[in-house]
């Protein structure tokens, strides 16, 4: 945990605070992504965009249980832990969601009757549910390039909310989340641009979660 602190830490000075001003519209906070942190995991990364802060670890492809063994194709499985506490039912919730992304990406084929996992570590939460999943899948995805899984493409988590009005906010901040009228997550692949998951809340109409999934690319 101290070595997850010291991480969070140096990126936040290297980027400034998740409060800083930024223009109106479809503009996003700071990030910043730093590779190859741990050395237990076979691949990790730290990645950070506004106050929040995932660090991510993947271990595989490696021997799987033989009750999990799939034969023609790597078995994945992704484990999220929060910040304090134990799992609960929205980490279980955030744990379909990103394991369905990464297992339309990676090429488990590659590697049958192989487990590869991917462990999520939330070090900080600004109490925005649909910021920390965008994070999570970012956090994911670079460490599953850290780690050498083959994918056919990357992918991306970017957060987006509506206003009464209307209005399309790109990386809403917890605040803004609260106050809008619908919020919706989306998982984007950078070869297709294909939409790979989504996760949507409040109301909005088929024209403006399309307008959403637009402004993404």
């Amino acid at each position: 945990m101290e070595e997850e602190m010291h991480t969070d830490a140096k990126i936040r000075a290297e980027t400034g605070t998740g409060s800083s001003p930024r223009g109106p519209g479809c503009s996003l906070r700071h990030f910043a992504c730093e590779q190859n942190l741990l050395s237990r995991p076979d691949g990790s990364a730290s990645f950070l965009q506004g106050d929040t802060s995932v660090l991510a670890g993947v271990y595989g492809p490696s021997e799987v249980k033989v009750s999990k063994e799939i034969f023609n194709k790597a078995t994945l499985e992704v484990i999220l832990r929060p910040k304090i506490g134990l799992p609960g039912v929205a980490e279980k919730s955030r744990e379909r969601l990103i394991r369905n992304t990464c297992e339309a990406v990676v090429l488990g084929t590659l590697h049958p009757r192989t487990s590869i996992t991917v462990v999520l570590q939330v070090v900080s939460d600004a109490g925005s549910g649909a910021q920390l999943l965008a994070c999570c899948l970012n956090a994911a995805c670079m460490a599953l390039v850290d780690a050498g899984v083959p994918m056919r493409a990357l992918f991306c988590g970017v957060t987006c909310a509506l206003d009464s009005d209307g209005t399309l906010v790109l990386d809403p901040t917890s605040k803004q989340e609260k106050e809008a009228r619908a919020v919706l997550t989306f998982a984007l692949d950078n070869v297709e641009r294909k939409l790979l998951m989504s996760s949507t809340k409040g109301l909005f109409s088929d024209a403006e979660i399309i307008r959403g999934q637009g402004a993404h690319d």
